[in-house]
């Protein structure tokens, strides 16, 4: 495990659509999946670029015991004072580090070492990734090109966690599974879910909570779809399915902390609101 300065500090800004719900702070998600009866085409069909690792054994060892945690790593050189960014009023931050994801496909695992981190909590990815017992099942793809049957990333991880979305040999794993281990690793007032408003969201970042939330590599949003699980749940899926923690919000932004690249940037709340919406607005909360 390996703590990455912060390399850069940039807003990125987008013309893309997305209201603010300015609904209260609820507590009681709906944890059922989002209807998938009819999904828009959100974009194009063209692959997304992701970051390539070299492929590792595949097998990880399974954990011996839930708690082996790591020693915390040493804090960062605090930066010269004059070198400081100052924020205009209005901006909270929480103290969350930068991880960048080891393996080709578990950015989900990323974003969960970093919100275990910033309570203290420090695991390395694979031993995080052990509990997330991977369905290695090949994905059923239909005449269209499309996949037809593939696992439930609701209960497990789908595929290769050292594979290929566009070559559909790996996938990813959604919030309930995510959800489990934070609580079982340190953080159990830990909650998530689908159907958040981005005030919920907006109001736990400004308490200083950081938020895993599922959104699309680069913001890209490619065309949505829908696969049948072996267990017959219908899952809402992207072939750009990608997992970051926000650490921070503005009056027009949130801040990310970017499993992908191991970076951190700003993004306008339009951009994130828009991709997040692909997701069912799916999150856990750290707290």
């Amino acid at each position: 495990m390996k703590v990455l300065t912060l390399a850069s500090t940039a807003v990125i800004t987008s013309t893309l659509g997305g209201s603010l719900l300015l609904s209260p702070v609820h507590h009681d998600v709906a944890m059922a999946p989002a209807s998938v009866a009819s999904l828009p085409l959100t974009g194009s069909g063209s692959p997304v670029l992701r970051i390539k690792h070299p492929v590792e054994v595949e097998a990880i060892p399974a954990p011996t015991e839930i708690y082996e945690q790591y020693v915390a790593p040493p804090a960062p050189t605090p930066a010269p004072a004059a070198a400081r960014a100052v924020l205009p009023a209005g901006y909270v931050t929480i103290g969350v580090p930068v991880y960048r994801q080891t393996r080709a496909l578990n950015c989900e695992t990323g974003a969960l070492q970093m919100g275990l981190a910033a309570y203290g909590h420090y695991y390395s990815q694979d031993a995080l990734f052990a509990y997330e017992n991977p369905d290695m099942r090949r994905a059923v793809v239909g005449a269209n090109g499309t996949v037809s049957k593939w696992g439930d990333p609701y209960t497990n991880f789908v595929g290769s966690v050292n594979g290929s979305e566009t070559a559909l040999t790996g996938y990813g794993v959604y919030y309930p599974v995510i959800l489990s281990i934070a609580r079982s690793h340190g953080l159990p007032n830990a909650y998530g879910g689908e159907g958040f408003s981005p005030a919920t969201i907006y109001a736990e970042l400004a308490a200083r909570h950081p938020v895993e939330v599922w959104v699309e590599a680069r913001w890209s949003r490619p065309r949505l779809g829908t696969w049948t699980a072996w267990d017959g749940r219908r899952i809402r899926y992207s072939l750009a399915e990608h997992a970051v923690t926000l650490s921070g919000v503005s009056a027009t932004s949130v801040r990310v902390n970017d499993p992908q690249f191991g970076s951190q940037y700003w993004v306008s709340k339009s951009t994130f609101e828009t991709v997040w919406r692909d997701f069912g607005n799916m999150a856990v909360i750290f707290r």
